[in-house]
């Protein structure tokens, strides 16, 4: 176990220089596209689209080849296209030249991301998954936070030199990931008891994934969750703090730190409390919190004309997502985990993690639409809908899943259950 601890040491590592990475750059290549390469503002929605795209097209392989060659190959092929895709982006001078990096670049940070959880998953037991989840969450988010401090101090659009160390950094960040991590042996996958690939179907990976109801419902309220919540505050909350409630983007860039600085300080807090309850209580929870963020929301869209209390509002609503972010960190991956057959772990990952960027994708383009349109009370009243439905598939999601999925404690299972599992061992 000691051994174990080492390996996850390195992952969770690795998770935080790949944050770091994104943390570093994405903020700054609208800038680079659009001011220092003076190519336009549509280039750079074009570049932005291309990278997100290409989480479609190798999330699908991601999938396979981890199932088939385990998650240290995968991670390595996917530091080795980021690295090169960061690097070309910070040479391309030409839109043909940015958008082939940015595929390449893009392509290589979402391959990344399958491999790491299914590197968890394999260096963990089940009771530590939560917290281990947790932990990659904290490092994720303090990785973010502390990259786009530091690109911001050697960012100067009036020197494009400067973005080009940026993006080669990026790229030494990348194989800096692929030395600690990539070259971790991993614990070989767990073995599946007599019967299970029956039972969890023959067919190929994909389509025992959507054969699988729990999956799909889980699927379903991920999808609501990075539509909501992810997809929209540094967009449509954004855009809606600065241009209806209009607040300074230097106090938006203070309500985003809060929102880190909550996660960082309560989240290994909230673990303790989500250890003690089920998962499916966790998520309706998390979705409660984020109902009384709209509602703050609301509030400082009334109250506009008094800017201090807007403010303080504002800053509010990041808390408050910062919030249900904690206390969805360490239920979603481990109940992924323990809902894919050891032998589909890379492909119930990859799928997860291509609903979590479809999500991320469409959020924004929603949010910015309806807030730009001056249309803020019906933005505000579609993201309170949304986040019922959170409520209410968190709940209904509890009876697709079993109880060790669920996290009930062991007494709680009905003597009837417990029969029916000693049967199966």
């Amino acid at each position: 176990m000691k051994e174990w601890g080492g390996r996850l040491r390195r992952v969770q590592i690795g998770n935080a220089l790949s944050a770091f990475g994104s943390g570093f750059t994405l903020p700054y290549m609208f800038v680079y596209v659009n001011e220092v390469r003076g190519l336009g503002s549509a280039a750079a929605g074009a570049v932005f689209t291309v990278f997100a795209l290409a989480a479609f097209a190798v999330l699908p392989f991601t999938g396979r080849g981890i199932d088939r060659y385990g998650p240290r190959p995968v991670l390595l092929a996917g530091t080795a296209m980021a690295s090169a895709g960061a690097f070309a982006f910070g040479q391309a001078t030409s839109t043909p030249a940015l958008l082939i990096s940015s595929f390449l670049f893009g392509a290589g940070v979402t391959t990344c991301q399958p491999a790491l959880a299914t590197m968890i998953v394999r260096c963990t037991r089940k009771a530590q998954r939560s917290r281990a989840f947790a932990l990659q969450f904290t490092l994720v988010n303090l990785g973010m936070g502390i990259g786009a401090l530091v690109g911001g101090q050697i960012v100067d659009t009036a020197d494009p030199a400067s973005l080009t160390r940026l993006f080669t950094i990026e790229a030494l960040t990348f194989l800096g990931l692929a030395a600690v991590t990539g070259t971790a042996k991993m614990p070989a996958a767990e073995v599946e008891p007599a019967g299970a690939a029956t039972a969890s179907g023959k067919g190929g990976g994909l389509r025992a994934l959507v054969a699988d109801k729990a999956m799909l419902r889980l699927c379903l309220l991920a999808g609501l969750i990075f539509f909501t919540c992810y997809g929209q505050f540094e967009s449509g909350v954004a855009a809606f703090a600065t241009h209806t409630v209009g607040i300074a983007p230097s106090i938006l860039g203070l309500a985003i730190g809060a929102n880190a600085l909550t996660i960082v300080v309560l989240q290994m807090f909230v673990v303790r409390i989500t250890e003690r309850r089920r998962r499916t209580t966790a998520m309706a929870a998390a979705g409660v919190v984020w109902l009384a963020a709209w509602g703050m929301a609301l509030v400082a869209g009334l109250i506009r004309e008094e800017q201090l209390a807007a403010t303080v509002a504002i800053v509010g609503i990041y808390a408050l997502f910062g919030v249900g972010e904690s206390l969805l960190a360490p239920t979603m991956g481990p109940i992924v985990a323990d809902l894919a057959p050891a032998r589909l772990l890379g492909t119930y990952n990859s799928g997860y993690a291509l609903v979590k960027q479809t999500a991320v994708a469409v959020g924004p383009a929603v949010g910015v639409l309806l807030v730009g349109s001056g249309t803020w009370p019906l933005y505000l009243a579609s993201m309170a809908i949304c986040t019922l439905l959170i409520v209410a598939l968190a709940v209904r999601l509890r009876g697709f899943l079993t109880p060790a999925q669920d996290n009930v404690r062991v007494l709680n299972v009905p003597q009837r259950e417990l029969r029916e599992l000693e049967a199966v061992a």
